[in-house]
């Protein structure tokens, strides 16, 4: 019986092993970065063996997989993936100094 919520790759076509970029990969467009996400998302591989496979770090899949959900196929193009990072550190210093600069709870004593 066919999975009736197959995970998809960019073209809309279901995942499987044979459709993934081979493992002497060493251009990464878009699609290709997004292919080897679904397929750890589906359950194709794990992240360990994607790493293994295609030589990434594990710090390397994460950055696809945040910027595949925060940003779509345009947030993996290699410029798109800096700005993107520049974007995310913006925000979290953002966050930093809002949290500085909130004034104590009343009734709360340090």
């Amino acid at each position: 019986m066919p999975d009736p919520n197959p995970i998809l790759e960019p073209d809309r076509e279901p995942i499987s092993l044979d459709r993934l970029p081979p493992p002497d990969t060493s251009r990464w467009v878009a699609r290709r970065k997004a292919q080897v996400v679904a397929a750890v998302e589906a359950g194709l591989l794990t992240a360990d063996e994607a790493c293994r496979r295609y030589k990434l770090t594990v710090e390397e899949l994460i950055s696809w997989q945040r910027a595949l959900y925060r940003f779509g196929l345009r947030g993996l193009q290699a410029t798109r993936v800096q700005i993107c990072r520049m974007a995310e550190e913006r925000e979290q210093k953002q966050r930093e100094w809002t949290r500085k600069k909130r004034p104590p709870l009343a009734g709360h004593h340090a």
